[in-house]
């Protein structure tokens, strides 16, 4: 009952428009769909296609793209695909959305508060959207591009900089 699977991928546009936007078959026996949280039902997942086949096409709709939204790396991680870091743009590692510690280590905030703060909405108070999420952390990329965009430049070259030092 601690495993988590992948049940929905939602990807829409630099507009927000759905370019994307389906339920997959479980690999594994469900147990608890969560659906308080995730609004999946078990009725969503009749007829979904394949993990695979819903990975391939993600596969094909991100190549060559930037990837915006927030703790990437676990719907990476559930798609068992990666993405280019120099394209993506993660909300819960971007500096300015983060909390500071007492002992001054950042740490990501929820996405529901970032997007309160940010755009004064409001959203997961309930069963998740993944739609209205996506839309949420577009929203936040389009508010701070400019900035986001020159972090993400000098955190690319301090990583460059960094695996270099490492390999000598």
């Amino acid at each position: 009952g601690q495993l988590s699977l992948l049940a929905r991928v939602s990807i829409v546009n630099a507009s927000g428009d759905v370019v994307y936007d389906t339920f997959v078959t479980p690999t594994e026996r469900i147990t608890d769909y969560r659906t308080q949280w995730s609004g999946i039902r078990p009725k969503d997942l009749i007829g979904a296609p394949t993990k695979q086949s819903v990975v391939e096409k993600v596969r094909s709709i991100l190549a060559g793209r930037i990837l915006v939204g927030h703790a990437l790396q676990n719907d990476l991680e559930a798609l068992n695909i990666s993405h280019p870091e120099s394209h993506v743009r993660d909300s819960s590692r971007y500096p300015q959305f983060m909390r500071k510690l007492i002992c001054g280590k950042l740490k990501p905030k929820a996405l529901r508060h970032i997007v309160a703060e940010e755009l004064d909405m409001t959203i997961q108070t309930g069963e998740h959207d993944s739609i209205q999420d996506a839309r949420a952390v577009l929203g936040l990329y389009q508010k701070h591009k400019s900035s986001w965009e020159m972090w993400h430049s000098k955190e690319m070259k301090r990583l460059k900089k960094q695996r270099k030092k490492n390999s000598t």
